[in-house]
């Protein structure tokens, strides 16, 4: 079967390996669509994020539908040729914090391309995945490219669970890329009054106002464009900070109101922040890493038509184009969501 291996920073190489074989309560799936996350875009242009480097050659991908090839043994309660999203949070479910329910921060964690971890964790942008029951969603309703967003969409669901109840806030989005425009969706569904959305390209904030944003600001165009939001001490209730830049968030606390709550999902580096400006409002600081129980929540509320994500996928390319495909994914002036199919 063929692969997608990243190896260093723009040396991608589509490979072959051999097929794997389901196990005892696991299936073989045949992927149908995989899209490219940013963590992927970190490990292709930079060979990594923050202190986590690729130290050796790695499997790609983690935001991945596809249909069940094959059953192992003692698999219940699906079927052959089902559409299914395979999570690839698989924690160990033995260490304190599976036990205490924090399967999010599993001592022995396995998330699909990952090089936090050595030996890294090998990703799912291969033709074939074996997965165990517990990681498939079924999806049918949903097409490919659908199904494959329920992965993003678990991680705004997770960082909204930081975030509190919506209904009535006023929410702060900056950065739009596909998680911050999950985020303008979430909170337009759970009653947000407001959502102002803030970016450096004007087509992922043309993307922010379709999906229910009442304002966007190019901060390239504008930089003091939050200024307005910042008398008597911002007005903010909520804020996602989605573009992991130091500035974007230093720039957003005076618009936020005191006691006000920041959920940093962005993740490029580390980041200086106005701490004193922080103490001073009371703002809370919360980070939002990853997903576990989200994704089956997910799959069911775009299986019901809660959330419809298929404005965010904006491109569609064959696994064999995988390098024109990341190179277009890092273009925010004409892309949002990738979606490579198998």
């Amino acid at each position: 079967m063929k692969s997608i291996v990243v190896h260093a920073a723009k040396d991608l190489r589509i490979e072959t390996h051999e097929t794997p074989v389901q196990g005892t309560g696991q299936v073989l799936v045949k992927m149908a669509a995989g899209g490219i996350c940013g963590s992927d875009l970190h490990y292709y242009n930079h060979g990594g994020f923050g202190a986590i480097r690729l130290r050796e050659p790695m499997t790609l991908g983690h935001e991945v539908a596809g249909y069940i090839e094959a059953l192992g043994d003692n698999v219940e309660g699906l079927t052959t040729g089902e559409l299914v999203a395979v999570s690839p949070s698989r924690p160990c479910g033995a260490c304190a914090y599976c036990q205490k329910g924090a399967h999010n921060h599993c001592l022995n964690m396995r998330f699909y391309g990952s090089a936090m971890p050595f030996p890294h964790i090998q990703g799912a942008f291969s033709e074939y995945v074996v997965a165990d029951v517990a990681q498939c969603a079924p999806a049918s309703g949903l097409s490919v490219g659908e199904a494959a967003m329920a992965e993003p969409l678990s991680v705004v669901l997770h960082a909204a669970r930081h975030a509190g109840d919506l209904f009535g806030k006023r929410v702060l989005v900056t950065g739009c890329g596909p998680i911050g425009l999950l985020a303008v969706l979430v909170a337009r569904q759970a009653g947000a009054l407001d959502i102002i959305a803030t970016d450096i390209a004007d087509f992922t904030l043309g993307k922010a106002r379709d999906a229910g944003a009442d304002r966007t600001i190019n901060v390239a165009d504008e930089p003091n464009g939050l200024d307005q939001y910042a008398a008597v001490k911002g007005i903010f209730d909520v804020l996602f900070e989605c573009s992991g830049v130091a500035h974007a968030l230093a720039s957003a606390v005076p618009a936020l109101r005191p006691q006000a709550t920041i959920v940093q999902l962005g993740l490029g580096g580390d980041m200086t922040l106005p701490m004193q400006a922080m103490t001073a409002k009371e703002i809370q600081l919360k980070g939002s890493f990853r997903f576990h129980e989200e994704f089956f929540t997910a799959v069911e509320m775009m299986r019901k038509g809660r959330l419809d994500v298929t404005p965010l996928i904006t491109h569609k390319m064959p696994m064999q184009d995988a390098v024109k495909a990341f190179e277009l994914a890092s273009d925010r002036t004409q892309a949002v969501k990738v979606n490579l199919t198998f």
